[in-house]
Protein backbone atom coordinates (compact mmCIF):
# COMPACT_ATOMS: atom_id res chain seq x y z
CA UNK A 1 0.00 0.00 0.00
CA UNK A 2 2.92 2.43 0.91
CA UNK A 3 4.03 1.80 -2.65
CA UNK A 4 1.03 2.44 -4.08
CA UNK A 5 0.63 5.41 -2.40
CA UNK A 6 4.06 6.80 -3.41
CA UNK A 7 3.73 5.51 -7.24
CA UNK A 8 0.69 7.47 -7.45
CA UNK A 9 2.20 10.60 -5.59
CA UNK A 10 5.09 10.22 -8.44
CA UNK A 11 2.94 9.49 -11.17
CA UNK A 12 0.61 12.34 -10.89
CA UNK A 13 3.75 14.83 -10.72
CA UNK A 14 4.96 13.40 -13.81
CA UNK A 15 1.21 13.73 -15.32
CA UNK A 16 1.25 17.79 -14.78
CA UNK A 17 4.75 18.12 -15.90
CA UNK A 18 3.80 16.30 -18.51
CA UNK A 19 0.81 18.33 -18.79
CA UNK A 20 2.88 21.76 -19.13
CA UNK A 21 5.44 20.87 -21.28
CA UNK A 22 2.48 19.78 -23.95
CA UNK A 23 1.72 23.39 -23.88
CA UNK A 24 5.01 24.29 -23.81
CA UNK A 25 6.29 26.09 -26.74
CA UNK A 26 3.40 26.04 -29.07
CA UNK A 27 2.94 29.20 -31.44
CA UNK A 28 -0.16 30.77 -32.64
CA UNK A 29 0.34 30.87 -36.90
CA UNK A 30 2.04 33.63 -37.99
CA UNK A 31 0.32 36.58 -39.35
CA UNK A 32 -0.09 36.95 -43.78
CA UNK A 33 1.90 39.27 -44.25
CA UNK A 34 0.55 41.80 -47.14
CA UNK A 35 0.36 45.45 -47.50
CA UNK A 36 -2.19 47.14 -45.60
CA UNK A 37 -5.07 49.66 -46.93
CA UNK A 38 -6.77 52.48 -45.82
CA UNK A 39 -9.36 51.49 -43.50
CA UNK A 40 -12.60 53.17 -42.64
CA UNK A 41 -13.14 54.53 -38.99
CA UNK A 42 -15.21 52.54 -36.22
CA UNK A 43 -18.08 54.04 -33.75
CA UNK A 44 -16.92 54.73 -30.57
CA UNK A 45 -18.31 52.69 -27.90
CA UNK A 46 -20.84 53.88 -25.93
CA UNK A 47 -22.31 56.22 -28.27
CA UNK A 48 -25.55 57.16 -29.59
CA UNK A 49 -27.72 59.41 -31.42
CA UNK A 50 -27.06 62.00 -29.33
CA UNK A 51 -23.44 61.04 -28.45
CA UNK A 52 -20.33 62.16 -31.02
CA UNK A 53 -20.72 61.49 -34.42
CA UNK A 54 -16.53 61.88 -35.39
CA UNK A 55 -15.38 58.19 -34.36
CA UNK A 56 -12.45 57.10 -32.24
CA UNK A 57 -10.13 55.91 -35.24
CA UNK A 58 -9.95 52.19 -36.67
CA UNK A 59 -7.38 49.76 -35.62
CA UNK A 60 -4.06 50.58 -37.93
CA UNK A 61 -5.47 53.62 -38.98
CA UNK A 62 -2.81 55.37 -41.25
CA UNK A 63 -0.63 54.91 -43.92
CA UNK A 64 0.67 51.91 -45.46
CA UNK A 65 2.67 49.31 -43.32
CA UNK A 66 5.87 47.76 -43.67
CA UNK A 67 8.37 45.24 -42.36
CA UNK A 68 10.62 45.83 -39.77
CA UNK A 69 14.18 44.97 -39.84
CA UNK A 70 15.07 41.80 -38.65
CA UNK A 71 14.85 40.99 -34.94
CA UNK A 72 13.12 44.02 -34.14
CA UNK A 73 10.61 43.83 -31.45
CA UNK A 74 12.11 41.06 -29.50
CA UNK A 75 10.70 38.67 -30.71
CA UNK A 76 7.50 40.45 -30.65
CA UNK A 77 5.80 40.00 -34.01
CA UNK A 78 6.30 37.51 -37.14
CA UNK A 79 5.99 38.44 -40.42
CA UNK A 80 8.54 39.45 -43.41
CA UNK A 81 9.01 42.15 -46.05
CA UNK A 82 5.86 42.89 -48.08
CA UNK A 83 6.22 44.91 -51.25
CA UNK A 84 5.86 48.81 -51.41
CA UNK A 85 6.42 48.57 -47.22
CA UNK A 86 9.23 50.71 -45.85
CA UNK A 87 11.89 50.05 -43.14
CA UNK A 88 11.98 51.19 -39.57
CA UNK A 89 14.61 53.81 -40.07
CA UNK A 90 13.33 54.97 -43.72
CA UNK A 91 10.02 55.46 -42.03
CA UNK A 92 11.23 57.73 -39.03
CA UNK A 93 13.27 59.73 -41.01
CA UNK A 94 10.66 60.26 -43.48
CA UNK A 95 8.35 63.20 -40.71
CA UNK A 96 9.37 65.95 -38.86
CA UNK A 97 9.66 64.00 -35.35
CA UNK A 98 10.50 65.26 -31.55
CA UNK A 99 13.41 62.78 -29.65
CA UNK A 100 12.57 61.18 -26.83
CA UNK A 101 15.20 60.55 -23.96
CA UNK A 102 15.26 58.86 -21.07
CA UNK A 103 17.90 57.03 -18.77
CA UNK A 104 15.70 53.95 -19.88
CA UNK A 105 13.84 54.70 -22.83
CA UNK A 106 14.07 56.07 -26.30
CA UNK A 107 12.22 57.41 -29.19
CA UNK A 108 10.54 59.79 -30.75
CA UNK A 109 6.79 61.79 -31.40
CA UNK A 110 5.47 62.31 -34.78
CA UNK A 111 4.64 65.66 -35.39
CA UNK A 112 1.84 65.15 -38.15
CA UNK A 113 -1.12 63.20 -35.56
CA UNK A 114 0.77 63.79 -32.11
CA UNK A 115 1.55 59.92 -32.57
CA UNK A 116 3.56 57.41 -29.61
CA UNK A 117 4.68 55.53 -32.39
CA UNK A 118 8.49 54.90 -31.62
CA UNK A 119 9.60 53.60 -28.22
CA UNK A 120 12.63 51.71 -27.55
CA UNK A 121 14.10 50.45 -24.34
CA UNK A 122 17.05 51.09 -23.69
CA UNK A 123 17.84 48.63 -20.62
CA UNK A 124 17.04 45.85 -22.51
CA UNK A 125 18.74 43.22 -25.16
CA UNK A 126 17.15 40.73 -27.48
CA UNK A 127 19.56 38.02 -25.93
CA UNK A 128 22.03 37.72 -23.26
CA UNK A 129 24.51 39.15 -25.35
CA UNK A 130 24.71 43.26 -24.35
CA UNK A 131 25.81 44.37 -27.99
CA UNK A 132 22.31 42.59 -29.62
CA UNK A 133 19.65 44.94 -30.48
CA UNK A 134 17.38 46.91 -27.87
CA UNK A 135 14.08 45.80 -27.38
CA UNK A 136 11.31 47.84 -30.17
CA UNK A 137 7.98 48.61 -29.05
CA UNK A 138 5.88 50.69 -31.08
CA UNK A 139 6.58 50.92 -34.68
CA UNK A 140 5.56 53.44 -36.77
CA UNK A 141 2.91 53.44 -39.36
CA UNK A 142 4.21 52.22 -43.16
CA UNK A 143 6.69 49.54 -41.11
CA UNK A 144 5.09 46.32 -41.57
CA UNK A 145 3.83 45.85 -37.95
CA UNK A 146 2.77 49.50 -36.80
CA UNK A 147 1.57 49.48 -32.89
CA UNK A 148 1.24 53.03 -31.35
CA UNK A 149 -0.62 54.94 -28.94
CA UNK A 150 -2.65 57.65 -30.10
CA UNK A 151 -4.70 60.57 -27.87
CA UNK A 152 -7.45 63.36 -28.92
CA UNK A 153 -11.03 64.89 -29.11
CA UNK A 154 -14.15 63.26 -30.43
CA UNK A 155 -16.53 65.91 -31.08
CA UNK A 156 -20.14 65.75 -30.18
CA UNK A 157 -23.00 64.84 -32.67
CA UNK A 158 -24.49 68.56 -32.61
CA UNK A 159 -20.95 69.60 -33.05
CA UNK A 160 -19.54 67.21 -36.09
CA UNK A 161 -18.51 70.07 -38.03
CA UNK A 162 -15.60 71.55 -35.64
CA UNK A 163 -12.08 70.36 -36.55
CA UNK A 164 -10.42 68.18 -34.59
CA UNK A 165 -6.83 66.73 -34.21
CA UNK A 166 -6.85 63.64 -35.91
CA UNK A 167 -3.46 61.62 -38.10
CA UNK A 168 -3.33 64.05 -40.60
CA UNK A 169 -2.87 67.30 -38.32
CA UNK A 170 0.86 68.86 -37.77
CA UNK A 171 1.30 70.30 -34.06
CA UNK A 172 3.90 72.99 -33.29
CA UNK A 173 6.23 72.01 -31.20
CA UNK A 174 7.68 74.34 -28.16
CA UNK A 175 11.08 72.53 -27.35
CA UNK A 176 13.59 69.85 -29.50
CA UNK A 177 13.49 66.53 -26.88
CA UNK A 178 11.28 65.03 -24.61
CA UNK A 179 13.35 63.80 -21.14
CA UNK A 180 12.26 63.23 -17.60
CA UNK A 181 12.91 66.67 -16.51
CA UNK A 182 11.55 68.42 -19.82
CA UNK A 183 8.04 67.69 -21.31
CA UNK A 184 7.01 68.46 -24.87
CA UNK A 185 4.00 70.85 -25.73
CA UNK A 186 2.41 70.50 -28.63
CA UNK A 187 0.28 72.75 -30.29
CA UNK A 188 -2.82 73.48 -32.95
CA UNK A 189 -5.42 75.76 -33.59
CA UNK A 190 -8.17 74.49 -35.81
CA UNK A 191 -8.92 78.02 -37.74
CA UNK A 192 -12.87 77.97 -35.67
CA UNK A 193 -11.77 79.38 -32.42
CA UNK A 194 -10.63 76.33 -30.91
CA UNK A 195 -6.81 76.30 -29.74
CA UNK A 196 -5.40 72.62 -29.07
CA UNK A 197 -2.59 71.94 -26.46
CA UNK A 198 -1.00 68.62 -26.00
CA UNK A 199 1.62 68.16 -23.16
CA UNK A 200 3.33 65.03 -23.10
CA UNK A 201 5.59 63.80 -19.97
CA UNK A 202 7.40 61.12 -19.29
CA UNK A 203 8.95 59.86 -15.66
CA UNK A 204 12.19 58.23 -15.21
CA UNK A 205 10.59 54.88 -16.21
CA UNK A 206 8.06 53.78 -18.58
CA UNK A 207 4.85 56.18 -17.85
CA UNK A 208 3.84 58.83 -20.21
CA UNK A 209 1.32 61.66 -18.63
CA UNK A 210 -0.39 63.24 -21.47
CA UNK A 211 -2.15 65.98 -20.87
CA UNK A 212 -4.52 67.49 -24.01
CA UNK A 213 -6.53 70.86 -23.15
CA UNK A 214 -8.55 72.60 -25.41
CA UNK A 215 -9.15 76.27 -25.38
CA UNK A 216 -12.52 77.86 -26.98
CA UNK A 217 -11.85 81.52 -28.14
CA UNK A 218 -15.31 81.38 -30.26
CA UNK A 219 -18.71 82.61 -29.47
CA UNK A 220 -20.03 78.79 -29.43
CA UNK A 221 -20.06 76.26 -26.91
CA UNK A 222 -19.71 72.63 -27.88
CA UNK A 223 -19.17 69.46 -26.13
CA UNK A 224 -16.01 67.14 -26.51
CA UNK A 225 -15.19 63.70 -25.94
CA UNK A 226 -11.27 62.57 -25.00
CA UNK A 227 -10.01 59.12 -25.84
CA UNK A 228 -6.98 57.20 -25.97
CA UNK A 229 -6.48 53.99 -28.33
CA UNK A 230 -3.60 51.63 -28.34
CA UNK A 231 -3.66 49.84 -32.36
CA UNK A 232 -1.56 46.73 -33.17
CA UNK A 233 -1.43 45.45 -36.90
CA UNK A 234 -0.33 41.82 -37.04
CA UNK A 235 -1.12 38.69 -34.89
CA UNK A 236 1.96 38.71 -32.02
CA UNK A 237 4.41 35.40 -32.12
CA UNK A 238 2.99 34.02 -28.29
CA UNK A 239 4.21 31.28 -26.09
CA UNK A 240 0.58 30.07 -26.64
CA UNK A 241 1.53 28.24 -22.98
CA UNK A 242 -1.92 27.95 -20.78
CA UNK A 243 -0.25 29.64 -17.56
CA UNK A 244 0.72 32.82 -19.33
CA UNK A 245 -1.61 35.68 -21.16
CA UNK A 246 -0.45 37.05 -23.73
CA UNK A 247 -2.86 39.67 -25.23
CA UNK A 248 -5.37 42.18 -24.29
CA UNK A 249 -6.76 43.06 -20.70
CA UNK A 250 -8.56 45.09 -18.76
CA UNK A 251 -9.63 45.99 -15.44
CA UNK A 252 -13.26 47.63 -15.32
CA UNK A 253 -15.03 48.15 -12.01
CA UNK A 254 -12.01 45.93 -9.72
CA UNK A 255 -12.34 43.13 -12.04
CA UNK A 256 -9.09 41.85 -14.08
CA UNK A 257 -10.50 40.38 -17.86
CA UNK A 258 -8.00 38.48 -20.49
CA UNK A 259 -8.50 38.28 -23.91
CA UNK A 260 -6.53 36.22 -26.17
CA UNK A 261 -6.34 37.25 -29.59
CA UNK A 262 -8.14 34.70 -30.96
CA UNK A 263 -11.05 35.47 -29.11
CA UNK A 264 -11.04 38.88 -30.26
CA UNK A 265 -10.74 37.46 -33.62
CA UNK A 266 -14.10 35.29 -33.02
CA UNK A 267 -15.97 38.51 -30.74
CA UNK A 268 -14.44 41.09 -32.72
CA UNK A 269 -15.79 44.16 -31.01
CA UNK A 270 -16.79 43.99 -27.00
CA UNK A 271 -16.97 47.09 -25.07
CA UNK A 272 -16.97 47.82 -21.29
CA UNK A 273 -18.04 50.36 -18.86
CA UNK A 274 -16.10 51.34 -15.56
CA UNK A 275 -15.42 54.11 -13.11
CA UNK A 276 -11.53 54.20 -13.49
CA UNK A 277 -9.76 51.17 -14.56
CA UNK A 278 -7.01 50.44 -17.55
CA UNK A 279 -6.76 48.66 -21.23
CA UNK A 280 -3.84 47.39 -22.95
CA UNK A 281 -1.90 45.06 -24.68
CA UNK A 282 0.30 42.48 -22.96
CA UNK A 283 3.39 40.46 -23.94
CA UNK A 284 5.15 38.61 -21.79
CA UNK A 285 7.09 40.66 -20.18
CA UNK A 286 6.11 43.94 -22.18
CA UNK A 287 3.12 46.42 -21.56
CA UNK A 288 1.05 48.22 -23.35
CA UNK A 289 -1.73 50.08 -20.91
CA UNK A 290 -4.04 53.58 -21.22
CA UNK A 291 -5.07 55.00 -17.86
CA UNK A 292 -7.86 57.58 -17.91
CA UNK A 293 -8.71 59.54 -15.69
CA UNK A 294 -9.56 57.35 -12.37
CA UNK A 295 -12.45 59.76 -11.44
CA UNK A 296 -14.69 59.35 -13.82
CA UNK A 297 -16.66 56.74 -15.94
CA UNK A 298 -15.03 55.59 -19.29
CA UNK A 299 -16.12 53.70 -21.90
CA UNK A 300 -13.86 51.04 -22.99
CA UNK A 301 -13.46 48.85 -26.23
CA UNK A 302 -11.26 45.77 -27.51
CA UNK A 303 -11.72 45.50 -31.34
CA UNK A 304 -10.48 43.26 -34.11
CA UNK A 305 -10.74 43.70 -37.70
CA UNK A 306 -9.51 42.53 -40.84
CA UNK A 307 -7.16 45.00 -43.47
CA UNK A 308 -6.61 42.90 -46.87
CA UNK A 309 -6.10 39.71 -44.58
CA UNK A 310 -3.80 41.31 -41.90
CA UNK A 311 -4.98 41.22 -38.11
CA UNK A 312 -5.74 44.72 -36.98
CA UNK A 313 -6.31 44.74 -32.78
CA UNK A 314 -7.37 47.93 -31.11
CA UNK A 315 -7.67 48.92 -27.26
CA UNK A 316 -9.23 52.27 -26.52
CA UNK A 317 -11.33 54.26 -24.18
CA UNK A 318 -13.72 57.23 -24.39
CA UNK A 319 -14.45 59.35 -21.33
CA UNK A 320 -17.68 61.81 -21.25
CA UNK A 321 -18.13 64.62 -22.57
CA UNK A 322 -17.12 67.75 -21.26
CA UNK A 323 -18.89 70.54 -21.64
CA UNK A 324 -16.69 73.44 -23.39
CA UNK A 325 -18.63 77.04 -23.23
CA UNK A 326 -17.45 80.01 -25.23
CA UNK A 327 -14.08 81.56 -23.70
CA UNK A 328 -13.49 78.61 -21.34
CA UNK A 329 -11.23 75.90 -20.96
CA UNK A 330 -11.38 71.77 -20.62
CA UNK A 331 -8.43 69.27 -19.85
CA UNK A 332 -8.50 65.32 -20.01
CA UNK A 333 -5.51 63.67 -18.50
CA UNK A 334 -4.36 59.75 -19.45
CA UNK A 335 -1.32 58.24 -18.88
CA UNK A 336 0.46 55.56 -20.97
CA UNK A 337 2.76 52.64 -19.54
CA UNK A 338 4.68 51.17 -22.41
CA UNK A 339 7.65 49.67 -21.26
CA UNK A 340 9.07 46.09 -19.10
CA UNK A 341 6.95 44.86 -16.67
CA UNK A 342 8.77 44.89 -13.57
CA UNK A 343 7.03 44.23 -10.38
CA UNK A 344 7.76 46.40 -8.22
CA UNK A 345 7.51 49.16 -10.57
CA UNK A 346 3.63 48.29 -11.36
CA UNK A 347 3.16 47.81 -7.47
CA UNK A 348 4.42 51.51 -6.99
CA UNK A 349 2.47 52.76 -9.77
CA UNK A 350 -0.40 51.15 -8.49
CA UNK A 351 -0.28 52.32 -4.84
CA UNK A 352 0.84 56.20 -6.00
CA UNK A 353 -1.52 56.72 -8.87
CA UNK A 354 -4.82 54.74 -7.45
CA UNK A 355 -4.47 52.48 -10.67
CA UNK A 356 -6.72 49.38 -9.65
CA UNK A 357 -4.96 45.84 -10.61
CA UNK A 358 -2.28 47.33 -12.04
CA UNK A 359 0.37 44.83 -10.87
CA UNK A 360 -1.89 42.10 -12.59
CA UNK A 361 0.28 43.21 -15.94
CA UNK A 362 2.26 40.50 -14.47
CA UNK A 363 0.30 36.97 -14.92
CA UNK A 364 0.83 35.64 -11.68
CA UNK A 365 -2.17 33.40 -12.33
CA UNK A 366 -4.44 31.31 -9.59
CA UNK A 367 -1.73 30.83 -7.43
CA UNK A 368 -1.18 34.77 -6.99
CA UNK A 369 -1.12 34.29 -3.27
CA UNK A 370 2.10 32.15 -3.70
CA UNK A 371 3.65 33.10 -6.99
CA UNK A 372 4.06 36.70 -5.85
CA UNK A 373 5.41 36.45 -2.22
CA UNK A 374 8.15 33.91 -3.80
CA UNK A 375 9.55 36.23 -6.68
CA UNK A 376 9.14 39.15 -3.50
CA UNK A 377 11.34 36.68 -1.76
CA UNK A 378 13.62 35.77 -4.29
CA UNK A 379 13.67 39.89 -5.12
CA UNK A 380 15.01 40.51 -1.21
CA UNK A 381 17.55 37.39 -1.77
CA UNK A 382 18.89 38.99 -4.69
CA UNK A 383 19.02 41.98 -3.45
CA UNK A 384 21.42 40.72 -0.48
CA UNK A 385 22.96 37.78 -2.53
CA UNK A 386 23.90 39.38 -6.09
CA UNK A 387 22.72 36.42 -7.72
CA UNK A 388 19.15 34.93 -8.46
CA UNK A 389 20.81 31.32 -8.89
CA UNK A 390 21.54 31.97 -5.52
CA UNK A 391 18.93 33.30 -4.26
CA UNK A 392 16.96 30.20 -5.46
CA UNK A 393 19.39 27.90 -3.48
CA UNK A 394 18.67 30.07 -0.44
CA UNK A 395 14.81 30.03 -1.25
CA UNK A 396 15.02 26.14 -1.27
CA UNK A 397 16.92 25.87 2.19
CA UNK A 398 14.13 28.97 4.00
CA UNK A 399 11.50 26.38 1.89
CA UNK A 400 13.22 22.85 3.62
CA UNK A 401 12.93 24.58 6.81
CA UNK A 402 9.26 25.69 6.91
CA UNK A 403 8.38 22.36 6.09
CA UNK A 404 11.12 20.39 8.39
CA UNK A 405 8.47 19.17 10.77
CA UNK A 406 6.38 17.67 8.37
CA UNK A 407 9.31 16.14 6.07
CA UNK A 408 11.13 14.59 8.76
CA UNK A 409 8.26 13.19 9.93
CA UNK A 410 7.61 11.73 6.54
CA UNK A 411 10.74 10.29 6.03
CA UNK A 412 11.52 9.05 9.48
CA UNK A 413 8.41 6.74 8.55
CA UNK A 414 9.77 5.90 5.28
CA UNK A 415 13.00 4.96 7.29
CA UNK A 416 10.72 2.51 9.59
CA UNK A 417 9.44 0.98 6.54
CA UNK A 418 12.76 0.42 4.73
CA UNK A 419 13.87 -1.24 8.06
CA UNK A 420 10.60 -3.52 7.94
CA UNK A 421 11.07 -4.82 4.39
CA UNK A 422 12.45 -8.20 5.54
CA UNK A 423 9.32 -8.57 7.89
CA UNK A 424 6.81 -7.15 5.08
CA UNK A 425 8.45 -9.63 2.33
CA UNK A 426 8.41 -12.72 5.33
CA UNK A 427 4.83 -11.68 5.61
CA UNK A 428 3.73 -11.79 1.93
CA UNK A 429 5.58 -15.16 0.96
CA UNK A 430 4.04 -16.85 4.55
CA UNK A 431 0.17 -15.07 3.49
CA UNK A 432 1.06 -14.76 -0.55
CA UNK A 433 -2.24 -17.30 -0.97
CA UNK A 434 -4.51 -15.04 1.68
CA UNK A 435 -4.53 -11.01 0.18
CA UNK A 436 -7.34 -10.39 2.82
CA UNK A 437 -5.42 -11.93 6.27
CA UNK A 438 -2.43 -10.54 4.50
CA UNK A 439 -3.65 -7.14 4.62
CA UNK A 440 -4.73 -6.96 7.85
CA UNK A 441 -1.40 -8.55 9.36
CA UNK A 442 0.14 -5.32 7.32
CA UNK A 443 -2.13 -2.93 8.98
CA UNK A 444 -1.11 -4.07 12.39
CA UNK A 445 2.52 -4.54 11.49
CA UNK A 446 1.94 -0.94 10.74
CA UNK A 447 0.13 0.29 13.89
CA UNK A 448 2.47 -1.60 15.87
CA UNK A 449 5.20 -0.06 14.51
CA UNK A 450 3.46 3.36 14.75
CA UNK A 451 4.41 3.83 10.48
CA UNK A 452 1.90 5.89 8.49
CA UNK A 453 1.76 4.01 4.91
CA UNK A 454 0.58 7.61 3.45
CA UNK A 455 4.22 9.05 4.82
CA UNK A 456 5.94 8.44 1.26
CA UNK A 457 3.46 10.63 -0.56
CA UNK A 458 4.35 14.02 1.58
CA UNK A 459 8.07 14.60 0.45
CA UNK A 460 6.76 14.51 -3.52
CA UNK A 461 3.16 16.24 -2.43
CA UNK A 462 4.56 18.82 -0.42
CA UNK A 463 6.66 20.50 -3.13
CA UNK A 464 4.34 20.77 -5.66
CA UNK A 465 2.58 23.61 -5.19
CA UNK A 466 6.10 25.65 -4.26
CA UNK A 467 7.27 23.94 -7.59
CA UNK A 468 4.50 25.47 -9.71
CA UNK A 469 4.81 28.47 -8.03
CA UNK A 470 8.40 28.97 -8.47
CA UNK A 471 7.67 28.08 -12.29
CA UNK A 472 5.57 30.71 -12.57
CA UNK A 473 7.87 33.20 -11.06
CA UNK A 474 10.74 31.95 -13.68
CA UNK A 475 8.43 32.22 -16.27
CA UNK A 476 6.66 35.45 -16.27
CA UNK A 477 8.49 37.59 -14.59
CA UNK A 478 11.07 39.63 -16.39
CA UNK A 479 13.23 39.99 -12.79
CA UNK A 480 14.55 36.86 -13.92
CA UNK A 481 15.05 37.02 -17.86
CA UNK A 482 18.57 36.89 -18.80
CA UNK A 483 19.40 36.40 -14.89
CA UNK A 484 22.63 34.62 -14.82
CA UNK A 485 24.20 31.82 -12.58
CA UNK A 486 27.57 30.56 -12.59
CA UNK A 487 29.48 28.84 -15.72
CA UNK A 488 27.16 27.98 -18.85
CA UNK A 489 24.47 29.06 -17.31
CA UNK A 490 23.32 32.79 -18.69
CA UNK A 491 19.53 33.25 -18.31
CA UNK A 492 17.92 31.03 -15.35
CA UNK A 493 14.28 31.56 -17.27
CA UNK A 494 15.82 29.46 -20.23
CA UNK A 495 16.51 25.95 -20.32
CA UNK A 496 19.83 24.71 -19.68
CA UNK A 497 21.86 25.45 -23.12
CA UNK A 498 24.01 22.39 -23.08
CA UNK A 499 23.72 18.81 -24.38
CA UNK A 500 24.69 15.43 -23.59
CA UNK A 501 23.88 14.34 -27.37
CA UNK A 502 26.52 16.78 -28.36
CA UNK A 503 28.89 15.93 -25.84
CA UNK A 504 28.53 19.56 -24.18
CA UNK A 505 29.05 21.78 -27.40
CA UNK A 506 32.34 19.65 -28.33
CA UNK A 507 30.25 18.13 -31.32
CA UNK A 508 29.75 20.96 -33.69
CA UNK A 509 25.97 19.54 -33.48
CA UNK A 510 21.73 20.65 -32.30
CA UNK A 511 20.35 17.61 -31.26
CA UNK A 512 16.77 18.15 -31.55
CA UNK A 513 14.27 19.19 -28.63
CA UNK A 514 13.44 15.72 -27.27
CA UNK A 515 17.25 14.87 -27.37
CA UNK A 516 18.03 18.06 -25.03
CA UNK A 517 19.74 17.45 -21.57
CA UNK A 518 21.95 19.47 -20.29
CA UNK A 519 24.39 19.11 -17.34
CA UNK A 520 21.83 20.42 -14.98
CA UNK A 521 19.19 18.11 -15.54
CA UNK A 522 21.63 15.39 -15.20
CA UNK A 523 22.25 16.23 -12.12
CA UNK A 524 18.36 16.47 -11.37
CA UNK A 525 18.14 13.17 -12.17
CA UNK A 526 21.14 11.14 -10.43
CA UNK A 527 19.80 12.73 -7.58
CA UNK A 528 16.51 12.03 -7.59
CA UNK A 529 18.02 8.26 -8.33
CA UNK A 530 19.51 8.50 -5.30
CA UNK A 531 17.00 9.58 -2.99
CA UNK A 532 14.64 6.79 -4.60
CA UNK A 533 17.43 4.57 -3.41
CA UNK A 534 17.26 5.37 0.15
CA UNK A 535 12.83 4.64 -0.18
CA UNK A 536 11.93 1.06 0.32
CA UNK A 537 11.84 -0.72 -2.63
CA UNK A 538 8.58 -2.06 -4.14
CA UNK A 539 8.09 -5.85 -3.51
CA UNK A 540 5.97 -5.61 -6.51
CA UNK A 541 8.33 -6.01 -9.16
CA UNK A 542 6.08 -3.98 -11.96
CA UNK A 543 6.39 -0.88 -9.00
CA UNK A 544 9.98 -1.58 -9.02
CA UNK A 545 10.49 -1.24 -12.64
CA UNK A 546 8.27 1.90 -12.63
CA UNK A 547 9.98 3.50 -9.77
CA UNK A 548 13.41 2.89 -11.45
CA UNK A 549 12.23 4.52 -14.73
CA UNK A 550 10.88 7.41 -12.56
CA UNK A 551 14.30 9.07 -12.30
CA UNK A 552 14.98 9.07 -16.26
CA UNK A 553 11.71 10.04 -17.13
CA UNK A 554 11.94 13.45 -14.99
CA UNK A 555 15.25 13.95 -16.25
CA UNK A 556 13.86 14.09 -20.08
CA UNK A 557 10.86 16.22 -19.11
CA UNK A 558 12.33 19.02 -16.94
CA UNK A 559 15.16 19.35 -19.21
CA UNK A 560 13.31 21.88 -21.43
CA UNK A 561 12.18 23.45 -18.45
CA UNK A 562 13.94 26.66 -17.15
CA UNK A 563 17.28 26.04 -15.36
CA UNK A 564 16.54 27.85 -12.65
CA UNK A 565 14.03 25.23 -11.25
CA UNK A 566 15.88 22.29 -12.49
CA UNK A 567 18.67 23.90 -10.05
CA UNK A 568 15.97 24.09 -7.40
CA UNK A 569 14.85 20.42 -7.64
CA UNK A 570 18.42 19.29 -7.54
CA UNK A 571 19.18 21.05 -4.51
CA UNK A 572 16.00 20.15 -3.36
CA UNK A 573 16.84 16.53 -3.87
CA UNK A 574 19.93 16.81 -2.38
CA UNK A 575 19.38 18.46 1.05
CA UNK A 576 16.11 16.03 1.09
CA UNK A 577 18.82 13.23 0.78
CA UNK A 578 20.61 14.49 3.29
CA UNK A 579 17.66 14.93 5.83
CA UNK A 580 16.86 11.16 4.83
CA UNK A 581 20.30 9.73 5.60
CA UNK A 582 20.47 11.10 8.67
CA UNK A 583 17.20 10.15 9.65
CA UNK A 584 17.71 6.36 8.56
CA UNK A 585 21.32 6.45 10.46
CA UNK A 586 19.00 7.08 13.69
CA UNK A 587 16.09 5.06 13.04
CA UNK A 588 18.82 2.23 12.30
CA UNK A 589 20.83 2.95 15.80
CA UNK A 590 17.48 3.03 17.60
CA UNK A 591 16.35 -0.23 16.52
CA UNK A 592 19.62 -1.85 16.88
CA UNK A 593 18.95 -0.58 20.70
CA UNK A 594 15.48 -2.10 21.24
Amino acid sequence: MEQRNLLIAVVLSLGILLSFQAFYDHNYPAPTDVPSSQETAMTVPGTSATGPTNAVPAPGAGTNAVPAPAGVGGGLVTGGPVAGELDRDAVLAADARIVIDSPRVRGSVRLKGGRLDDIALKTYRETTDPSSAEIVLFQPSGTALPYYAEFGWVAGAGDAAIAVPNVDTVWQADGGTLTPAKPLVLRWKNGQGLEFTRQIALDDAYLFTVTDSVRNVAAAPLTLYPYGLVSRTGTPKTQNFIILHEGLLGVFDQTLEEMDYDDLQETPDMARNSQGGWIGVTDKYWLAALIPDQGVKNHYRFTHRLAADRDKYQVDFRGDGLALPAGGRIEAVTRLFIGAKEVRLLDGYEANLNIPLFDRGVDFGWLYFMTKPIFYLLDYMNGLIGNFGLAILALTVLIKIVFFPLANKSYRSMSKMKLLQPKVMELRERLKGDRQRMSQEMVELYKSEKISPLAGCLPVLVQLPVFFALYKVLFVTIEMRHAPFYGWIHDLSAPDPTSLFNLFGLISWTPPGFLHLGIWPILMGITMWAQFKLNPPPPDPIQAKLIQFMPLVFTFVLANFPAGLVIYWAWNNVLSIAQQWVILRETTMEAAED
